[in-house]
Formats: C-alpha cells, structure tokens, sequence
C-alpha cells in the first residue's frame, strides 16, 4: 500500500484516517471538542469525506496495474470526495432543514451529480464490476420508474437533477440505513478489529488453537477450522481470511497427509463462517440491527446457536476424514505450549470477554470497541515483543483505514438501491406484491430468496446482498408471519453460500489457489464440508428456537437434537461415524444422513424418529460386531 502512495499520500491517509475517528469518537461519546457538535446527517458527510477519498489513492484504477504512483485522475477523484462531503458537513442544518434535496442551489446540485459520479466509482475499484453496475442500474431507476412494464415494478419518476439531489442530500441514499450504522455502530467494531489483529491478536488465536487442538487426529484442519473462526470474526471478509490465514494452514495440513484440494476446502469452509459469528459478525448483521431497529446484542445471541452448528458440523467431517485415512495430529513437542500461549495472550482473551460484556450486559455497543481498543493499545506495552511503535502505529491506521476506506465506499453506493426503492415507493408495494404472486406460499418465497441471495452472491459482497434483500424480500417473509430476525438472517446465511459454490465460489477457488489444487473440485468439496449451512437458514426460518427466540427449555431440546442431527448429517457426507467407524455400505450412509435430517428438521416428532433410527443403527452394529469381533467398518 505504502508503496502507491508514496510518502506525501501515506501522511494525507494517515491524517484521514486519524480525522475520522477523532471525529467519530467526538460524536458517540457526545464531548463536543472545542464546541464541535455536528448534527448527525453533517457527521455522517465528515466520514465519507475521510475514507472515500481513500478508495482513490489506494485503489488503482485498473486492477491489472501492478504498484503504479497515485494518478492525476486519482488525485481529481480525490479532491472531489473530500471537498464536497466537507462542504455538504459544514451546511448540513441547511441540507436538512432548508430540504436541499428537493430545492437546493446551483452548487450542492452540481456537487451532488459530481458525488454521484465519484461514488460510483470508488465502488468498481473497492469491489468491482458487477456492484457498481447494479448500483449504477438502481441509483437511475428513479429517472425511468414510472415507465416500467412490469406493474408491480413501477413507481414515481424523478428527472435526473431531482435524482441526483435525493440520493445526496436526503435521508434515503447515501445518509439511509447502511452509513447510519457505519456512523453509529460499525466504525467502533472495524476499529477494534484493527487493532486486535495488528497487535498480534489473529496470531494469538491461531497459536492458541493449535495448542488446543494440534495433536489430535486431524489437528492441523482442526486448528484451520478454529482458527479461521476466530480469525474471520476480525475480518469479516470470507476471501481475505483465506488468504491470511490460508497460508499458514493449508500448507500445514498438506505436509500432515491431507490432499491438495480438502485442505484448501477446510480453509474456505471455515473462512467463510467468520462473518455469520458472534461476538463480532460481518457488517451485514450491524446493518440488520438498524434495520430491525433493535440492539445488535440480539442479533448476536441469534446468531450464536447456527454459527457453533455450522463449525461443529465441520470439525465432525473433518475428524471423519483423518480417522478414515489414518492422519494423526501433529507432535506436541512441535507445538505451542497452551499455557505459554496463555500467558503471553490472554489479554486478548480478556478483550474479547470485557466486548460482549460491554455489548451484552452493559448494553454499551457504540462505545464498548473504542473501550477495549485503548485497552488492547495500552496493553501493548505489558510485553517488549507487542509493543506499539511508530512503524506498528502507522501500519494499524493504514490497515484499519483501507478497510474503512472500503466498507464506507460500498455503503454509501448501496445507499443508492435503497433509497431509489425507497422514493419510488417500490420498497414499499413489492414486498406485497411479492406476496400475491406466490399465492401466499412461505416456501415459493424462501426459494425464492435463497436462489436471489445465491445469484446476487456471485458477483456482490454480502453486507449488498443483504440490504437489497432487506428492502424487498425480508418484509414478505415477516408479512407471512416468520420471525423478523429469522427471515433477516436468512437472506445473510444465503448470501454467504455462494463463497464456496461453484461455479463462483470466491472462498474456495482463492484456497485452491495456495493449496495448489483443482478450483472445481475444492469448491465441490467445500460444499459437502459446509452442507450444514445450506439446511440451517431453512429450519431456523421455520422454527425460530434455533436461534434463541423461544422459551428457554424449547431452545435447549432444540438445539440439542439439531447437534445430533448436524452430528449424524455431517457423518454421512464424511461416511465415517463415531462409535462404528467407516460407512462403506452405501444404505447405511444413507440411512444415517436421513436420520440427521430428522433430528436436524424442527419438529419434536421428525426428532424422536431420527433418534429411534440411530438407535437401531448403534444397536445393529453392535450385534454385528460381537458376531463378527474382525469387523472394523459397517
């Protein structure tokens, strides 16, 4: 990165970045810095002014580019992205009392289809083609929505000045939903995430897995599936966890037996659960809290059962594996000591705890990562070998601030597809007429959205899937009587999917490439490691138990026949079950994945069934196995 900006652009990104979070600090926590107080619309334009900018500097304008010098056009970009924001911030009592984005003068609207322009752009470099160009479709579907021909599609037109002014200045677009929670609740978390990792918290956690987990059969896959669990809470990012903790693992699970194409779908697999666990989920689930107008807290506690079911359905498989092929974990002498581990880390362990005590007990979720990030800071100092100097000062900001830099951009360009549903008025009718045309069919609809999620997938990030989803999917599924967190975790939970399906699979083709295997078959692969996730979103939507919304003793009966079902389900992907070892009759296996849908299915009825099949299953082989005492696979 240091080597496109250059000196002078390294101290102007460091300054942006800095900027922001003393301003974003100044306004959470309401100190009102040398009578600076802006209204929460004008701060919300002083942080888009500090990270877009950023897209232009850090992002080249074509991807094939290798380290090329920041541009004359970069720079054009750039003033743009920071003037006018800065300018709209300084007047931002004047956008929203004077209603500037229906009657403004000549030089915000200038600005506005200038912003509007740059914005756009800023998003094909951070995320690419396919994101800015359904943005672009949508940011102009106010101009030509009257004259659709679809009627249920069809909404009030604006001309392209009016257009322009409503996606800049109004509450709907770039000031909508996605920068309100940027603003208010998702900066602190990309803050602390920045920090944690770059003060050797990602380390801290890999070692601390494979002290755990290094020499049991299977170790090394064990400690990439724990370790890119903890890993892609901090990142939030399913392809950026492969490649970072990608390449320590799948090179290490190559060397203890596993071959070139499962190694490099554990690590996909594992990676791309990050963002669906809690304490600290993607940006998609803080921007759900603000949908849904409640605490993240309790998207989080909802997430909780789902996300430890998707892992321990991996770790089955895996376990499976190894036991199959004879792999043993690694040696405990080339191992981290746990205890050493401990010591050296656990003050990662205690910010991880003081976060959701914060977020969960004191109810404290704007302030509490700015809390413990100046805990972890000062906590550099206890050891010579993690404290903070200039060079680790410098490399934190620029890190945090490029993915701020990015997440920032891409909310404010989804803004647009939201709030040109949103003055249309089409948010508002499709969700009914959606409704009507499925004849009022639950299930037509969640397919519906699991193959809109899946597609959309393909080519956008998830936290845009997710709010294009939100908008006009999601309040169909909650008009059919479904749990409202459930049908928005839902739409989540599908557009993870596509990261390790082909034929896209981002996750999985971006592990083959470290593991050095066939991108098909890793991606294959990967979807039989996580078939867990393609069954949960559809029994958690229908028996909302599953993520915590229930009576107490439901949650726990559910939850328990689901680790049984999750348990036998990922056996017979695997054909290895504990207790009878290798399923090598076909039927059987079968038979077994069967019975762990039933246990996984939310019903008391299907439980016992699948529960009463795997008891004559165990039973069966252990007759067998007293008549035939050589017997070692059923």
């Amino acid at each position: 990165m240091t080597e496109r900006l250059g000196r002078f652009w390294t101290i102007i990104a460091l300054i942006l970045v800095l900027s922001a979070v003393c301003i974003s600090v100044n306004q959470l926590f309401y100190l009102k810095l040398f009578g600076f107080s802006p209204i929460f619309e004008a701060y919300l334009y002083y942080l888009l002014a500090s990270f877009l900018p950023l897209a232009f500097l850090i992002w080249p304008a074509r991807k094939s580019e290798d380290v090329q010098k920041v541009q004359w056009y970069d720079v054009l970009l750039f003033i743009i992205a920071l003037v006018f924001p800065i300018y709209l911030g300084i007047n931002g009592e004047r956008v929203v009392l004077m209603g500037w984005e229906t009657n403004a003068p000549m030089l915000p609207t200038v600005g506005s289809i200038l912003l509007w322009i740059v914005i756009l752009e800023g998003v094909r470099r951070v995320a690419g083609l396919v994101l800015v160009l359904v943005c672009l479709f949508f940011s102009i579907f106010p101009i030509f929505a009257g004259n659709v021909p679809i009627s249920f599609l069809q909404g009030i037109s604006f001309d392209f000045v009016s257009t322009a002014t409503n996606h800049i200045m109004s509450h709907n677009s770039i000031l909508g939903v996605p920068m309100k929670t940027m603003g208010s609740l998702l900066i602190g978390f990309l803050i602390f995430g920045a920090v944690l990792v770059n003060t050797g918290g990602g380390d801290f956690f890999f070692k601390l897995a494979q002290s755990l987990f290094g020499n049991q059969r299977g170790g090394t896959a064990k400690v990439s599936v724990i370790g890119s669990a903890f890993f892609g809470m901090l990142s939030g990012s399913a392809v950026s966890n492969v490649v970072t903790t990608g390449s320590m693992t799948i090179p290490a699970m190559k060397k203890s037996g596993f071959k070139n194409h499962y190694a490099g779908a554990v690590e996909a697999t594992a990676s791309t659960g990050g963002t669906i666990t809690p304490p600290i989920m993607g940006s998609a689930a803080f921007i759900m809290a603000s949908f849904l107008a409640i605490p993240y807290a309790e998207i989080a506690l909802a997430a909780a059962i789902p996300a430890a079911l998707f892992f321990i359905g991996v770790l089955f498989q895996v376990d499976g594996y190894a036991a199959k092929n004879n792999l043993v974990g690694t040696p405990k002498s080339e191992l981290p000591s746990f205890w050493t581990t401990f010591k050296e880390g656990w003050i990662y362990i205690f910010a991880t705890i003081l976060l959701v005590y914060l977020i969960f007990v004191s109810k404290n979720e704007a302030q509490a990562p700015y809390y413990v990030s100046l805990f972890l800071i000062l906590g550099t100092f206890l050891r010579k070998e993690t404290r903070m100097n200039l060079e680790k000062a410098k490399q934190l900001i620029l890190d945090g601030g490029k993915l701020m830099a990015e997440i920032t951009t891409i909310l404010a360009a989804v803004g647009f597809i939201v709030g040109a549903l949103s003055i249309t008025g089409v948010a508002f009718a499709f969700s009914r007429e959606l409704i009507a045309v499925a004849g009022g069919s639950a299930l037509l609809i969640l397919i519906a959205g699991a193959v809109t999620s899946f597609i959309l997938g393909m080519g956008m990030t998830v936290s845009a899937v997710y709010i294009f989803l939100a908008v006009i999917m999601a309040p169909a599924l909650v008009g059919l009587g479904f749990d409202p967190v459930a049908a928005h975790l839902y739409v989540i939970y599908w557009a993870t999917v596509s990261y390790i399906t082909p034929p896209v699979a981002l996750a999985a083709y971006a592990a083959s490439g470290i593991a050095k295997a066939d991108p098909i078959r890793t991606g294959f692969t990967a979807m039989k490691l996580g078939a867990v996730k393609y069954f949960l979103p559809l029994f958690f939507v229908y028996n909302p138990a599953l993520i915590g919304r229930a009576e107490s003793f439901e949650i726990i009966v559910t939850a328990i026949f689901a680790l049984l079902g999750v348990w036998w389900l990922s056996s017979s992907m695997e054909g290895y079950l504990i207790g009878l070892g290798n399923l090598s009759n076909i039927f059987l296996r079968v038979v077994v994945g069967v019975a762990g849908l039933l246990a996984f299915f939310p019903h008391l009825l299907t439980d016992f069934i699948g529960l009463a099949i795997m008891v004559i299953i165990y039973a069966w082989a252990f007759i067998k196995k007293k008549s035939e005492p050589t017997s070692i696979s059923v």
